[in-house]
């Protein structure tokens, strides 16, 4: 039966794909794909030859309405971010809105995405946590860090490696320099690594030692 499957892909080591990913990826009519560059390694790597075409944040709203219609014609759809599970920071929300509504089936597998491990690893409770994602760049950031620091769930955050050293600063500056924060860095990869300790610890340390990669930032939750 024609459906959307919303498909994660690794985040660093390939070996962490699914066997059902990659027989979902083989036997779909066509793959929407965040970067067809990025996720073509990926797909030669596993020899699918699955038609891919792109899908992503500039061009997703133009191209929903075509997909639903495609998929009610019968077609089996595949979507793909660079990394991890669609719609986690990345394209799929509005896709998916847009089956439900049609009352297209959606299948999400799954699979790899960045915060659960990094939150695992944190040692911070992880009974309760919130997912905040990438905080504003610029408009309502301050608003929004004001209200984190009242927040007592851990937070997990999304953040650029060269937006770390003002985030840490920040929430050393709303949170408290005591605030306990663990910093995991290029999760399954190589040069893999976790940094825990106090806002104000880890800031020093990543003011000494610059950086690099994708980061997952866990923030402790404010204590009663």
């Amino acid at each position: 039966m024609s459906k959307l499957f919303l498909v994660p892909t690794p985040i660093g080591n390939l070996e962490d794909i699914t066997l059902r990913a990659i027989k979902v990826l083989k036997e779909a009519d066509l793959i929407l794909a965040e970067d067809t560059r990025n996720s073509g390694k990926l797909l030669k790597h596993f020899e699918i030859n699955t038609p891919m075409q792109s899908h992503h944040m500039h061009n997703e709203h133009k191209t929903v309405e075509n997909v639903v219609r495609q998929i009610q014609n019968g077609k089996t759809v595949a979507l793909i971010s660079d990394a991890g599970t669609p719609a986690i920071s990345d394209p799929g929300f509005l896709l998916t809105r847009a089956c439900v509504e049609a009352g297209v089936e959606v299948d999400c597998l799954p699979g790899a995405t960045a915060f659960v491990p990094a939150l695992v690893n944190s040692g911070l409770p992880n009974d309760k946590f919130v997912f905040e994602g990438f905080l504003p760049v610029k408009k309502g950031r301050q608003t929004r860090l004001e209200f984190l620091a009242l927040e007592s769930r851990t937070m997990i955050l999304y953040e650029s490696p060269h937006k770390l050293l003002k985030t840490l600063a920040q929430i050393k500056e709303f949170m408290g320099e005591d605030r306990q924060v663990s910093v995991s860095r290029e999760i399954s990869k190589l040069h893999e690594e976790t940094v825990r300790g106090t806002a104000a610890e880890v800031l020093a340390h990543y003011e000494a030692k610059p950086p690099k990669g994708e980061i997952v930032l866990i923030v402790a939750g404010k204590k009663d």
